[in-house]
């Protein structure tokens, strides 16, 4: 077993994904192959329609490929169950999305405590997990406040604090600071970079927003449904104002 598999939490090897049959049939992905280690921040990019979210989403247990392997945390997921992905995903893996989705009726704490009322906490024992979650990200003063009463930054905070409130190994990312401005996104990467390094966390992010490349540590460039190029170079990382400028011609292995 080499190195990089070593510490990789995700794991994937030959992942295709067909849509549709026959001459309607769409493949999504074409053989993906990628590692992703606990205690790093990756970044999946790629023009639109390339394959990112689902790849993201077979890697989080969601979609089931059509072919190859996806290990996580020890687990073979592809030789799981409907049920038993399910809880998997439940325990294990947390949830960042790009329009926030908090429910409006419901207070940032409360919004918070979700994960953990469907898992069977009491109401009270999972709103004492929110409020030490919500101190942690400096999210204390706003804990009694409705969504609509929040920024945007804010919003995204609480959704963090909802994805980590039940303590997973692996978070996922979809495109967590295209509805944000420069500094309200530089803070966010901020945080889910504390978020990978100290639980030693697989976050994995899909995005289009190259302001934010300089925060990964693995960059994965996609087309057509296939990892073109994996770098773990961070001075190498591309900064362009496009990432799809940055994917290369011809596939290569990764390192």
């Amino acid at each position: 077993m080499s190195k990089v598999e070593q510490q990789a939490l995700v794991s994937c090897r030959g992942l295709v994904k067909n849509y549709g049959t026959g001459n309607a049939m769409v493949q999504a992905l074409r053989g993906v192959d990628l590692d992703v280690r606990g205690g790093e921040l990756t970044m999946l990019v790629g023009p639109s329609g390339c394959g990112k979210t689902t790849l993201l989403s077979i890697l989080a247990a969601i979609l089931h490929p059509t072919a190859g392997e996806v290990w996580a945390l020890g687990s073979n997921l592809t030789a799981l169950s409907t049920a038993r992905r399910t809880a998997f995903r439940q325990r294990n893996v947390g949830f960042v999305f790009q329009q926030f989705n908090l429910l409006p009726t419901l207070t940032a704490a409360e919004n918070v405590t979700v994960p953990l009322v469907l898992a069977g906490w009491t109401k009270r024992a999972a709103l004492h997990e929110a409020f030490k979650l919500l101190d942690r990200i400096g999210m204390h003063d706003r804990a009694d406040h409705l969504p609509g009463q929040l920024s945007g930054g804010q919003q995204q905070r609480v959704a963090i604090a909802r994805a980590l409130v039940h303590h997973p190994r692996v978070l996922v990312c979809d495109e967590p600071t295209s509805a944000l401005d420069h500094k309200t996104g530089t803070a966010i990467l901020q945080l889910l970079r504390a978020v990978a390094v100290e639980g030693e966390r697989a976050v994995m992010i899909v995005t289009h927003d190259s302001r934010i490349f300089e925060f990964a540590d693995t960059m994965a460039y996609m087309d057509d449904g296939q990892i073109m190029k994996v770098e773990r170079d961070r001075a190498s990382f591309v900064t362009s104002t496009s990432a799809t400028d940055a994917v290369p011609a011809s596939a290569s292995s990764q390192p």
